[in-house]
């Protein structure tokens, strides 16, 4: 008798923040393939995740902005029961200051390399959504909900994932697939340290600041952004979770 096969799941933006966190918690469901550009760091959540038991995890080194290297890695792919979209910049400025170039390259990051991620793999979602379901799950922000001064370009980009995932959802239901908008209030990663170092340097007061130094422990923890994808992916068959808003308690 054969084994059950283990799904599979891709999640971008896997070395580090939100996306590690994601794989760590998908590991004992899912067979992995870890998406980033910093192939030494994936190799570092893949033996992070061996320590912790028996796992297939396999790195995929790939600017997602960089189409031709994007359609490579991901050729071959001919199944795919969950897509996690982690990957993802912000660049922070208002709208007095913030050049052409830097709006290009964030809906470039956020928008454009999601859709095409998505669009690639689409074959391989419908054939698990034909046998079970599959799962795509776009990690946002609280941004792609609500605009603030000095967020202009960023939000924009989130506003736009959400949009781009609300007609995926709407064009895919139909094969089975489901899609989930994660939208998560401010949480302890890189990224974060570069945002409260902007909000420092543009004299703004910044709620990661504790006697002037970064304080991770007022935000949210990676992980709990993760439980919330984890519960999108292992929700019930009858049930789709399309939007999922997370805010640190307190």
């Amino acid at each position: 008798m054969t084994a059950p096969r283990r799904p599979l799941a891709l999640v971008t933006g896997a070395s580090q923040g939100i996306g590690a966190a994601v794989a760590r918690l998908l590991a004992p469901r899912y067979d992995l393939l870890l998406g980033g550009r910093d192939e030494e760091r994936l190799a570092g959540v893949i033996a992070e995740l061996a320590d912790a038991g028996p796992v297939s995890a396999t790195a995929l080194p790939v600017e997602l902005t960089d189409d031709a290297a994007l359609a490579g890695a991901l050729s071959g792919i001919d199944r795919l029961d969950a897509l996690v979209h982690s990957a993802g910049i912000g660049e922070l400025g208002t709208v007095a200051d913030t050049p052409a170039q830097v709006w290009r390259r964030q809906f470039d990051v956020n928008v454009v390399a999601v859709a095409e991620t998505t669009r690639l793999l689409l074959p391989a979602l419908r054939t698990a959504g034909a046998d079970g379901g599959a799962d795509v799950v776009l990690v946002n922000s609280g941004s792609g909900l609500t605009a603030r001064a000095g967020w202009g370009s960023y939000a924009a980009s989130k506003f736009a994932l959400r949009a781009f995932g609300d007609a995926l959802r709407a064009e895919e239901s139909g094969h089975g697939i489901r899609v989930t908008s994660v939208h998560p209030g401010r949480v302890d990663t890189a990224m974060q340290r570069s945002v409260v170092e902007h909000e420092r340097s543009t004299g703004g007061a910044s709620a990661g600041l504790s006697d002037g130094v970064y304080d991770g422990s007022r935000f949210l923890r990676p992980e709990s952004v993760a439980a919330a994808v984890l519960a999108a992916v292992t929700a019930t068959p009858d049930a789709h979770l399309t939007d999922i808003t997370v805010r640190q308690q307190g």
